[in-house]
């Protein structure tokens, strides 16, 4: 058992680089009753075996675990003398951890909104709003002065306390548009506006609240972040986000402030695949660049149904963590209940941590590479109300699974970050519909094109600008080499396109000459310097069966490419082909995703996998060595979980093309911890890879 009394850490100067060792994390969020059989040591034990270099650890807010002093902060009942955070703080110091304290400031009892009903959001008619799961506390209101004046009051005095190296915001950001007297007085002064009713992204209103409040919450992060600093200098405020945060608030803000950040994504929830743990790694980087990324993972399932007490199963706990960990994600546990009536859990866990520790130092010198981009239209997505934000995302979802199983490493690039020099290391920007577009967004994409960049787009990309004002054209029709000439048409029903013969595009159809439309069409004239490889059939029924063919030739453009004169390619879909084949997943839509790719590549993929089954995959690079980590997604319950149990992969290759005079040395393969066959044929080096469970990554060291 450890001195309770010890202090050899306390009060010593902390570096302003903790974050950057701070790789495997713990949290343990506590619950009001666990100081009545709260087993510490079980939990630091935990801490050491893992390997966890960093905990977050509950501290106050709507609960304090600690005994303060603030008035109107409450304090767990259960208590009784101890001070059960500053006990955690201290056993993590001594296994020389990273400490974040989590604060929690979403409700608050009933003594403090009697006391201060001003704290308490409100509803469109001016009704306090009650918690929706636990009657008789009640939701703050984000945007006011209980987060503007209490809480950074119970900020300074964790901080003043403790030995800690950041504060951590959990539910911060608040639930919804606020009616209270501050916001509505506030929004008004600001914007001369009144607060809209509901959620509208041509209204206004509702775009300029949208606006209002991510100036707001990102004063507030800074509004802490000087709390935070005013007492311990080289600690910082870190606020939780989910992959969509980067569109709440001013990206260039978020990086010069917070050192890292975390993706609050626990799991999987209905039919959820794996990889979009990879994928919030890679749209958080995409739009605040390469800096360090953790992956909350809940040791729970089931989001929709809250059994924040219960337990995963271990394929599928191991599996959410590898699938970020493939795209960079820094593990995080999040146990909820320090109580722990099922420990099914905590080898798996071990296990998989262990393993991270294992692989860590071959990849800590290295940064995400990649040929291609998606563009993420976060300025699309910034238009729509939070859940609404889902259905219109479904169209990069069919993108990234499509090149998923195409075995292309790929990365987010946010496309409010199109003006930095980041656009520039991709050699094709993929945007299946980023619908809305400033004058600028479009003129750099064109520009990117014209200096030999290539551009893939669909649907709706650049038909409206950044105010939801649609344009008489696309904002990109001289790029696309494509004219609107009507409106668009859908939902529609057994739709086909023509497979015309002499482009690349058209070989993945095993000599079909016809293949799947989609379900929304825009109608477009195709520009006489591009080529239509694809041609939508004129539309016929689908009942009765009887009258299901074809009338008349195809003719209408489905498909466009262009080489722009002395530039890149360019592929225009006119229709929804991300959002289908994310419906559908019909290989018919896939193989136009990948042909559109592979096509303005123009050459053979630098790096690649080939193989059957699943496999998501992640290139790294650095100073004379390349790394290829892949994780085996080859499961029946891949597209819903939680999985039981482990398959192993079929056999693998990875193909990475070599430059003038590289020359390899060595190819290890890390997880099995063996040496890798490969061969060299020209410029092309061929890595064998052993089926594998979980994950592998291959490491190629170059004279």
């Amino acid at each position: 058992m450890l001195n309770r009394n010890s202090s050899t850490l306390s009060g010593q100067t902390r570096s302003e680089n903790w974050y950057k060792t701070a790789t495997r994390w713990a949290q343990l969020t506590l619950v009001e009753d666990d100081p009545l059989h709260f087993d510490i040591d079980f939990w630091l034990d935990l801490f050491k075996r893992s390997k966890s270099n960093a905990a977050c650890l509950s501290a106050g807010g709507y609960i304090a675990y600690y005994p303060s002093d603030i008035p109107l902060h409450y304090v767990s009942k259960h208590l009784d003398g101890r001070d059960i955070f500053g006990e955690l703080v201290e056993g993590a110091r001594q296994l020389d951890m990273h400490v974040m304290a989590r604060v929690d400031p979403h409700a608050i009892h009933q003594d403090a909104a009697d006391a201060h009903p001003e704290w308490i959001q409100r509803d469109a008619d001016g009704k306090a709003r009650e918690h929706w799961s636990f009657p008789g506390v009640w939701i703050t209101c984000a945007l006011g002065d209980y987060n503007r004046e209490f809480m950074p009051d119970v900020v300074r005095e964790i901080c003043e306390r403790y030995d800690i190296d950041a504060v951590f915001g959990n539910r911060w950001a608040g639930h919804g548009i606020c009616y209270c007297d501050s916001c509505r007085k506030n929004f008004n002064a600001d914007t001369g506006r009144s607060l809209p009713l509901k959620a509208d992204r041509f209204d206004a209103d509702w775009l300029s609240w949208q606006d209002w409040r991510r100036k707001r919450l990102t004063a507030q992060i800074g509004h802490w972040n000087d709390v935070v600093k005013s007492v311990r200098p080289h600690a910082r405020y870190i606020p939780n986000m989910g992959a969509n945060s980067i569109l709440e608030y001013d990206l260039n803000f978020i990086k010069q402030t917070t050192p890292i950040l975390f993706c609050d994504h626990q799991g999987r929830d209905g039919v959820t695949v794996p990889w979009a743990n990879g994928r919030n790694a890679k749209r958080l980087r995409g739009g605040l660049g390469n800096i360090p990324l953790g992956g909350v993972t809940g040791i729970c399932p089931g989001d929709r149904h809250r059994w924040k007490d219960g337990v995963h199963e271990a394929a599928e706990l191991q599996t959410w963590f590898m699938a970020g960990a493939v795209q960079g994600l820094r593990p995080w546990f999040t146990k909820f209940n320090a109580t722990v009536p099922d420990k099914r859990w905590v080898e798996p866990l071990i296990e998989t941590y262990v393993q991270h520790h294992k692989i860590e130092p071959d990849i800590a010198d290295t940064k995400p590479w990649a040929e291609i981009a998606v563009l993420d239209p976060s300025t699309t997505l910034r238009c729509y109300e939070h859940k609404a934000r889902e259905a219109v995302e479904e169209h990069e979802l069919g993108v990234y699974h499509a090149l998923v199983e195409a075995k292309l490493p790929f990365e987010f690039l946010s496309d409010l970050c199109l003006g930095e020099a980041r656009l520039n290391d991709y050699k094709v920007l993929v945007a299946a519909n980023a619908a809305h577009l400033s004058d600028e967004q479009c003129a750099i994409l064109k520009q990117y094109v014209a200096d030999g960049g290539c551009l893939i787009a669909g649907y709706e990309t650049s038909l409206y600008d950044e105010n939801g004002k649609q344009r008489e054209d696309f904002g990109l029709a001289d790029l696309f080499g494509a004219s609107l000439n009507g409106k668009t048409r859908g939902p529609l029903q057994n739709t086909y396109m023509s497979v015309e013969d002499g482009h690349p595009m058209t070989s993945f159809y095993g000599g079909a000459r016809r293949i799947l439309g989609g379900t929304y069409h825009l109608n477009v004239t195709a520009a006489k310097d591009a080529s239509v490889p694809f041609k939508f059939f004129p539309d016929f029924p689908d009942l009765p069966m009887e009258e299901v063919y074809p009338r008349g030739e195809a003719h209408d453009p489905a498909v466009i490419t262009r080489q722009v004169a002395g530039g890149g390619r360019m592929v225009y879909f006119p229709f929804n082909i991300g959002e289908i084949f994310w419906d559908m997943l019909q290989p018919d839509h896939g193989a136009l995703i990948e042909g559109a790719v592979r096509w303005a590549l123009e050459e053979a993929p630098e790096i690649e996998i080939r193989g059957k089954g699943m496999i998501d995959m992640a290139v790294r690079k650095g100073e004379g060595v390349t790394i290829v980590h892949m994780m085996n997604l080859t499961n029946p319950m891949m597209m819903k979980g939680p999985q039981r149990e482990f398959l192993p992969s079929p056999p693998q290759s990875v193909r990475l093309r070599l430059s003038a005079g590289q020359t390899v040395a060595r190819v290890k393969l890390l997880v099995a911890e063996a040496e890798a066959e490969f061969g060299v044929d020209g410029d092309m080096l061929t890595v064998s890879v052993p089926p594998f469970s979980g994950e592998e990554v291959v490491r190629i060291d170059f004279v």
